[in-house]
């Protein structure tokens, strides 16, 4: 009876087929290739075979002497599973793993059919709601929120938030002081994320596959010449072949590992389409070195802060839970301490903070806000601005904790039952060690910061229940934490906490810009939690993603690593050595490796992939002589844009943008380290990021092009598991709860899902509320590992005495004898501050703070509306310059206007700005941003300078502390001089300056 099924379903495949086929889309893919196909079971007992010519399908029972294609199945039990409408996706793995079923053919046919099939029943979905006004509104998800995107005759009109219906999720009210507050029933939306149309017809776009020059694969090389040379337009054909046979070159004459694969920490958004997911599969499946990163968002937290209160899953900073409540219920004062999340958006919650802390200042909170810089935030919030010496904090940390010390205003209960070591850190503080007392007259000098303004703030910070506001994200996170002294800093935050009563009542890290009250059990998988990549180790896919939705594991074999900062000194010099980040364990950290690694090969072929490093890498001037390295055979670049290293590469693959594929994602849902960071947002959003238009050019999504180089390598059904984009992110759907709340079908119309706030009842109660209560742990997140408790499970934090630690235990037994991370956090200048010799020739510190109005390197220097923002670009000569903000007295001293052009300029390069000129800037300090897109090196009568707004270049690439693979890009002297020179041609010819710039 069963075969009789498996024959009566084989025979209406070809019907099923011709019919799909009258759908225009569904026809041109099956016209792409004409072959005989034979499915059938491995014993030959049930067996046919299709014709597939012309666009139509015909069918025939019993083998086929000569068939392109065959699909086997070992048993009639395996064959009907996997043949069967809605087949479960665990059973189809499963065969797939364990060759139960097996597709033999050329690999281009196999991967073909395999998703010929996926398609017969995906497209027929309507995709997207029609409009009065001809245009067809679709949905995508970014960096910056949600979006609904309008597309008329093949073209974006417009880009619109979206604001939620009646039938969409219900939102949360918090009551706070005899009021009540709900969010507004709409989505919040980023600067960048608005600017994304101008990003898809930026007039940088990559449109057609290229080949540099004076590069010929089967003879001269030239890779002295690149980032110099021009490109000149090549087929896809070419370039796929091209590369292809160089990933093979590189493994048979070098060995394995001799090709890394380079991208950035942030690109475009999407579970499918993202660097954790299609490009991991993809790199597992060829092998690959691996870039190594450094904590770079979490840096002092990483290597200092986690060893007093532990946190390591979530890199040393604080959770949120619960935090908006008691902030607007309890709290007295909050103190922004390198914290402008109006600025940094809590990295991709968009404005959604901006309410929540209206909401605070409605209800009388106090506000402080220590940063060298009059931010966005301390300008519209108000309060008391401290102006602070870049890379001073620590000893301003120190001198409130003195007064607490001094003037017996700490909570002796707490510190006495919830920490250990204080005695020695109080000590400290007094001066008992050392003879120093750390008190305001102590750091005047050093910070800026006037002694009886120290000593209010202090007896402020004690007398009110204190909401600590460190860093973008409030409980850690950048900010003064990338930084020489960011450890120190990171430590102090979390030491003043604990004296303060940590946990207890009004009294918490945060901002505001998260812990919202959402749904936090509602199951959607995060960028981070590993996709389709197939990776059980680099990502989170083991914890859920890999038992929700079941695809191939996918593993790469090379274990040898490369550390990113130092990957420039990897490749000149042929050796580098870095520490491990790994937010599995603390004691991770203290892991030294080595590159090259014993039995691998040094890197000969770079794979790049993604937005710009030239921008977030420090001294990143330093890449130029890497990629221009004569070990490095082969440059790829995989890029949208024609932007900071696209320009050195040697074949360069031109990629759309996700406008112009499929992919899914929830906003603000990174996963991984990022466990509920959803919880920045007031309502959770998951979107199907519609195909909204077709690929401009020849560009071709990230996924297609990753599955026709593994075509060509014959992986590319196994690359696949046979799936499209849209089928992935159906995948995707299906794992997740919002299936059940939504069909398919209407998820594809409509284009998004909001889920419903939690009720009071069920929501989290507050961050670390049980330690201080000394309770069992009651928040419901997945860290510590089990094995992590110091006693009994659920009792105390992950430190080995449970308890927050003035003097981290972890040190004492792994670092007990570092000079830049001694065990006692005593205060240390920076190495390259006001007080290094560095003062001598460049005495202004600058500063470079991620950008309000793009995010890192993507949607900048694309030539949209951002350009036209005064605060970001000031446009003088009909070119687009970088900013940087002087304070009026330096200015002045230097013959320096508002809006003048200026170099910023030391012994690592120099870079040409407009400048504005303000009293929002601390004397002494230069204030600007890292993110800039564009790395344009131009000869000039005063040697190269950059014109792009590529501050990197002039930022240390030291690590902040030895023993560490981290990065210091706040600690940098500069000189800032009016500009007087003339700028001639750019280095590069493969990215023009404007004729206008003289």
């Amino acid at each position: 009876m069963q075969r009789a099924v498996l024959r009566t379903i084989l025979f209406a495949l070809g019907p099923m087929l011709n019919r799909a086929a009258r759908r225009p889309a569904f026809r041109a893919f099956l016209s792409r290739h004409d072959a005989v196909v034979q499915i059938g079971l491995k014993d030959g007992s049930v067996v046919r075979h299709y014709f597939i010519a012309g666009g139509k399908v015909r069918s025939v029972a019993g083998a086929h002497p000569n068939p392109v294609v065959r699909m086997v199945f070992k048993d009639l039990r395996t064959a009907l599973a996997m043949l069967k409408p809605a087949a479960d996706m665990g059973e189809v793995v499963h065969a797939a793993k364990n060759f139960k079923v097996m597709v033999m053919g050329p690999d281009p046919l196999a991967t073909w059919f395999m998703q010929l099939m996926n398609l017969s029943q995906t497209s027929a979905l309507k995709m997207g709601t029609p409009l009065p006004d001809g245009c067809t509104r679709y949905t995508t998800m970014t960096n910056g929120g949600p979006l609904f995107v309008h597309v008329k005759a093949g073209r974006i009109v417009r880009l619109v938030p979206i604001e939620f219906d009646a039938w969409d999720g219900a939102s949360w009210t918090v009551t706070a002081r005899g009021r009540r507050f709900s969010p507004r029933r709409m989505a919040t939306v980023a600067s960048h994320a608005l600017a994304l149309k101008s990003a898809v017809y930026s007039p940088d776009r990559i449109l057609t596959p290229m080949k540099r020059v004076d590069f010929d694969p089967n003879g001269e090389r030239n890779p002295h010449n690149r980032g110099k040379s021009g490109y000149v337009p090549i087929t896809w054909d070419e370039a796929l072949d091209l590369v292809a046979r160089e990933i093979v070159r590189q493994k048979q004459v070098h060995g394995a590992g001799a090709m890394t694969l380079a991208h950035g920490s942030h690109h475009q958004w999407g579970n499918v389409g993202y660097y954790l997911s299609a490009l991991l599969r993809f790199g597992n499946l060829v092998g690959f070195t691996r870039v190594a990163a450094n904590p770079d968002s979490w840096e002092g937290w990483y290597w200092g802060a986690m060893h007093h209160w532990g946190h390591a899953q979530r890199v040393g900073i604080a959770g949120s839970y619960g935090t908006v409540e008691d902030c607007l219920q309890e709290s007295e004062l909050m103190v922004f301490w390198s914290s402008d999340p109006e600025s940094t958006r809590g990295a991709y919650s968009a404005h959604e903070g901006t309410e929540r802390r209206q909401w605070a200042r409605e209800l009388g909170i106090e506000f402080v806000h220590i940063d060298p810089h009059l931010n966005p935030t301390a300008a519209w919030l108000g309060g008391r601005w401290v102006p602070i010496k870049p890379g001073t904090d620590a000893a301003l940390a120190q001198a409130i904790m003195q007064v607490w010390v001094a003037e017996d205003l700490y909570d002796k209960d707490y510190v006495a039952q919830r920490t250990t070591g204080f005695e020695t850190w109080r000590d400290h503080l007094m001066g008992v060690d050392d003879g120093v007392a750390k008190t305001p007259e102590w750091q005047e000098e050093e910070t800026g910061v006037p002694a009886k303004d120290v000593r209010a703030l202090a007896r402020l910070m004690a007398r009110k229940k204190l909401y600590l506001a460190a860093g973008a994200a409030g409980g850690g996170f950048g900010g003064a934490g990338r930084g020489a002294t960011g450890a120190q800093w990171a430590r102090c935050m979390v030491m003043l906490m604990a004296m303060r009563g940590l946990g207890k009542p009004g009294i918490n890290f945060g901002n505001l810009e998260s812990g919202a009250p959402v749904d936090l059990e509602f199951y959607f998988p995060g960028y981070a939690d590993g996709g389709i990549s197939g990776e059980l180790n680099w990502n989170g896919n083991a914890v859920n993603n890999y038992q929700k939705m079941p695809h191939v594991i996918t593993v790469n074999p090379v274990r040898q690593l490369v550390p990113k900062q130092k990957f420039p000194e990897a490749i000149i010099e042929g050796r580098a050595s870095g520490y491990l980040w790994d937010g599995l364990a603390t004691e991770i950290q203290f892991t030294p490796f080595e590159y090259p690694m014993p039995g691998y090969p040094r890197i000969h072929m770079i794979y790049k992939y993604g937005g710009s490093w030239f921008s977030t890498l420090t001294e990143s001037k330093r890449m130029e002589a890497a990629y221009r390295h004569e070990s490095i055979e082969f440059v790829v670049n995989q890029s949208i844009w024609m932007e900071g290293e696209t320009q050195f590469a040697d074949v360069i693959l031109p990629a759309c943008t996700q406008f112009e594929r499929y992919d899914i994602g929830e906003w603000c849902n990174g996963g991984g380290y990022l466990p509920h960071g959803f919880n920045n947002v007031n309502h959770r959003v998951v979107a199907l990021q519609h195909k909204c238009i077709e690929p401009l050019g020849e560009s071709k999504s990230d996924y297609e092009i990753f599955s026709l180089i593994l075509q060509r390598l014959g992986l590319g059904a196994m690359f696949t598991e046979g799936c499209s984009e849209l089928d992935w992110c159906k995948r995707v759907f299906e794992s997740s709860d919002v299936a059940q709340h939504i069909s398919w079908a209407e998820f594809c119309r409509k284009g998004y899902y909001v889920v419903s706030a939690e009720q009071e009842p069920m929501r989290s109660p507050v961050l670390l509320r049980w330690f201080a209560e000394g309770r069992m742990k009651d928040i419901a997140e997945a860290q510590p590992l089990p094995s992590q408790w110091a006693g009994e499970f659920g009792q105390g934090l992950q430190t080995p005495s449970g308890k927050l630690e003035f003097m981290p235990t972890t040190l004492v037994r792994h670092d007990a004898h570092n000079p830049e991370r001694p065990v006692l956090n005593r205060y240390m200048p920076s190495w390259e501050g006001p007080r290094s010799e560095h003062v001598r020739s460049w005495p202004l510190q600058l500063i470079a703070t991620h950008s309000r109005y793009s995010f890192h390197t993507h949607v900048d220097g694309k030539g949209g509306f951002l350009d036209d923002i005064e605060d970001h670009r000031v446009r003088i000569a009909g070119h687009p310059y970088w900013l940087v903000r002087l304070n009026v007295a330096d200015a002045a001293a230097r013959g320096i206007a508002h809006h003048d052009l200026v170099k910023v300029h030391n012994a690592r390069g120099a870079v040409v700005c407009a400048v504005d000129v303000s009293t929002l800037v601390a004397p002494g300090v230069v204030k600007s941003f890292e993110s800039s897109a564009r790395y344009t090196p131009v000869q000039s009568d005063q040697g190269v300078v950059d014109i792009g707004g590529s501050m990197n270049v002039l930022v240390p690439s030291r690590t902040a502390i030895q023993g560490t693979h981290s990065m210091a890009p706040n600690a940098c002297m500069v000189q800032v001089e009016k500009w007087t020179g003339r700028l001639g041609q750019p280095v590069s010819s493969a990215h023009p300056v404007a004729e206008t710039i003289a």
